[in-house]
């Protein structure tokens, strides 16, 4: 047992005594991702870890300056052992284990190869989550379209439907939906819920990708593109990566089923024994990949670190930087938010689900889905048994506006910007950070309108 008395004992911060000045570093971060590529790239390719610590400084300083040493160090300590540590681990282990498993063959990317990995992607991203079905199947679908001058928006839409609104169907899918299952949310009550809208969401984005690539396909054609006349036949190297992969799924159940009841307090912090043991596993797993993928098979991957590194150090400013507004948006009415936290009820106070679905949405699109899924399971009641049959609808909302929207932004989702990182490091121009939005308010905010009016309305 471990912890440094200050902090240990220092008071929490409360988000109630904020103001919205406290918001100005996660915005300075947010401007400094989207304009920074555009305005000074090589400023930003050779600094961008500077500016991250910068802006996450910019917020950690004054929340101990202001608010008192021992209460801004506990915040900032707690949200990066609880949230950061976790994070940067889980999405590490599933970068490596996924990196370890090379899919051979010849994939010529057509249209509708195309939107068979899509769909693929759609569908695995319930059982391992959208890092790995992301992680598991960018490499392949670069390859499949390397011949192609028109391919960036199949990789848009691939963080459309892999990395976002594929995993709705159970809590191994997406952060928020796990929280959900560690509050009382039954493991099958979503997939039971979020069936419809799920296979009507993703059968429309299919639908306009198919549409978009195929004149793309036919413009790429008639400037002199040709299938590969070299065929290889379908294979997988690097078979025991899928064992691995079933160990960290396995690990994520345990941690939701098994509750021993024993915690270690580490600089004031409290871990329970079953998070403890399954970030352990996470690392034993990658390690035991690192070890057991032959290095042949990772270079055939193109397999670099740089990726997750870009990962790790931007999410580390994020992370720091958040601290502030999570407490304004849990502090609920009596935050710098209430004005729009006052929306999810109608006068007579029932919920206004349309509210519910579009705000959990907007948030999660710049903010951590996980903790604001949270913050609005609360403001409905937080009673898991009333939100899985009254409130079914709210809830519904909540887990949709948590999950589909995080496709709005690169740093909506962690594997939107791991998928970024990738395809650019393997050639892939990928839009900038407002470039991206161009699409995703475009194509993604009819369908969740429509969504809305099926299913919440």
């Amino acid at each position: 047992m471990l912890a440094i008395p200050a902090i240990a004992n220092a008071a929490s911060l409360d988000g109630s005594t904020l103001g919205l000045a406290w918001a100005v570093p996660f915005a300075g971060i947010l401007l400094s991702i989207a304009l920074c590529p555009l305005l000074a790239p090589q400023f930003w390719h050779h600094h961008f870890g500077k500016i991250a610590v910068f802006w996450a400084l910019a917020c950690a300083v004054p929340l101990c300056l202001f608010l008192g040493f021992g209460t801004g160090i506990d915040a900032v300590i707690h949200i990066l052992l609880v949230d950061y540590v976790p994070f940067l681990i889980f999405v590490g282990s599933l970068f490596i284990v996924a990196g370890g498993i090379h899919v051979r063959g010849t994939f010529v990317g057509r249209p509708i190869v195309n939107a068979g990995f899509l769909a693929l992607g759609a569908v695995l991203a319930n059982f391992m989550g959208t890092t790995g079905a992301a992680m598991l199947l960018i490499r392949p679908l670069i390859h499949a379209n390397e011949g192609r001058k028109r391919k960036v928006h199949t990789f848009i839409f691939f963080i459309f439907l892999v990395a976002n609104v594929g995993g709705s169907l159970t809590p191994l899918g997406d952060p928020p939906l796990f929280l959900g299952f560690l509050k009382g949310v039954s493991f099958f009550w979503t997939a039971e819920h979020m069936l419809l809208p799920w296979l009507v969401t993703c059968g429309i984005l299919l639908a306009v990708y198919l549409a978009i690539d195929s004149v793309m396909f036919r413009k790429d054609v008639a400037d002199g593109f040709k299938a590969p006349e070299d065929t290889k036949a379908f294979g997988l190297d690097g078979k025991v990566n899928i064992l691995f992969l079933a160990f960290i799924i396995g690990a994520v159940l345990l941690s939701g089923v098994w509750h021993p009841g024993v915690e270690v307090t580490f600089l004031g912090v409290h871990f329970a024994l079953e998070s403890l043991a399954r970030d352990a596993i996470f690392l034993a797993t990658a390690a035991m990949s690192l070890v057991f993928t032959a290095k042949a098979t990772r270079e055939a991957n193109h397999f670099t670190w740089d990726p997750i590194l870009e990962v790790g150090k931007l999410f580390f400013g994020i992370f720091v930087c958040i601290v502030p507004v999570l407490e304004m948006l849990r502090a609920g009415m009596d935050g710098a938010f209430a004005p729009l936290v006052s929306l999810v009820t109608y006068a007579d106070g029932t919920f206004n689900n349309t509210v519910f679905f579009w705000l959990t949405g907007s948030l999660s699109a710049f903010l951590d889905n996980a903790p604001t899924y949270l913050a609005f399971f609360n403001l409905a009641g937080g009673d898991p048994a009333i939100l899985m049959t009254e409130d079914a609808q709210t809830l519904m909302a909540i887990s949709m506006g948590s999950v589909f929207m995080g496709a709005v932004s690169y740093i909506g989702n962690a594997p939107n910007f791991m998928t970024v990182a990738i395809c650019n490091e393997r050639g892939v121009k990928m839009p900038s950070f407002f470039g991206y939005m161009i699409w995703s308010v475009g194509i993604l905010f009819p369908t969740f309108f429509l969504m809305d009016m099926i299913f919440l309305v």
